[in-house]
């Protein structure tokens, strides 16, 4: 009898003894993680005094919530072996939608439904151009991310929207026990994919699908219906992203939020470096949006310059893309 190992999930019924690891194999598995702890560390050593308080940690948490909920929604997609360019844009939408629709009078219920049925409904444009007429995820949602930042402008006429009803502010803005709102929100839209990933059928199909679409075929898993799948929930949680940064915020604009695309693709990317599979996964992801919500931050209160932070940004993803190579090498 055989069995079948799922690329996502880690095994820890297996009996077969495992060969004893090389140091670098044990320093790349514990890189991404390490180099967390590294950072704090270091910023720790330089700015004790600012650092690690309550309210610095607080800052960090909040400004990396809507990242968190965005690189959720890009480890979906790229469980199944894809990614997707227009998660960003698609969150800039969003949240133009929703306050063009406040402004003009609908209440704040109706215009945040219609804003997660803007990103559910770019979701399916993207899965059904990927997963049916098999075009490539790349030029897909390259498409989709230019007529997705189109549209934006069309919906903001070009300007930035302000004036927003104060229960909908309150969502971005809002606090319970001195934490943001939006951490709170990001948390547990966390914890949900996890839980889908991990212990649902659907998860599986996922990582099965991300492991070898065509065994998985074989294997009896509708493929295409999955891929959809992933990218209608990817745009539904990317769209919920980008109405809570309209709402921390105050207002929402066609280019909001634009650096959250290549950010949580370094996310996810550092992520598949923490699992011993080097898969994407959500642990991994978050581990992912904490370096660089404390890079970002310990950098602002070093004083160094945006362009420095930019040309250390942009290295991360390097390191991150070359670590997570690394890993599939080492499968």
């Amino acid at each position: 009898m055989t069995t079948m190992r799922n690329p996502g999930i880690e095994d820890t019924t297996d009996t077969v003894a495992v060969p004893r690891r090389s140091v670098g194999q044990t320093l790349l598995s514990g890189g991404t993680v390490l180099a967390l702890i590294a950072l704090v560390v270091f910023f720790f050593a330089m700015r004790p005094d600012v650092f690690l308080t309550f309210t610095n940690v607080r800052n960090i948490l909040y400004q990396v919530a809507i990242l968190a909920i965005i690189a959720g929604a890009q480890t979906i997609v790229m469980v199944v072996g894809d990614f997707d360019l227009s998660v960003a844009a698609t969150s800039s939408l969003a949240g133009a939608v929703v306050a063009s629709l406040m402004l003009g009078g609908s209440p704040v219920p109706v215009a945040i439904l219609v804003g997660l049925a803007v990103g559910l409904a770019i979701g399916i444009v993207n899965g059904l151009l990927i997963a049916y007429l098999n075009l490539s995820a790349f030029v897909a949602t390259l498409a989709t991310l230019t007529s997705v930042t189109g549209l934006a402008f069309l919906v903001t006429a070009g300007t930035t929207l302000f004036n927003l009803p104060p229960e909908f502010t309150a969502l971005g803005q809002g606090r319970f026990l001195e934490i943001p709102l939006p951490v709170f929100i990001a948390i547990l839209i966390s914890l949900v994919l996890w839980f889908v990933l991990r212990f649902t059928t659907m998860g599986r199909r996922w990582y099965a699908t991300g492991g070898n679409a065509e065994v998985s075929r074989l294997s009896g898993v509708n493929v295409r219906r999955a891929r959809l799948l992933a990218f209608s929930i990817a745009g539904l949680v990317a769209a919920l992203g980008g109405i809570l940064l309209a709402a921390r915020l105050g207002s929402a604009s066609a280019v909001q939020g634009e650096d959250n695309l290549l950010f949580s693709v370094a996310a996810v990317f550092l992520g598949m470096t923490v699992v011993r599979s080097g898969a994407a996964n959500i642990g991994g992801t978050m581990v992912g949006v904490a370096i660089i919500g404390v890079m970002s931050n310990g950098l602002n209160i070093l004083g160094v310059n945006a362009y420095v932070q930019q040309v250390v940004t942009g290295l991360i993803i390097i390191a991150a893309v070359t670590l997570s190579s690394l890993r599939h090498r080492e499968r």
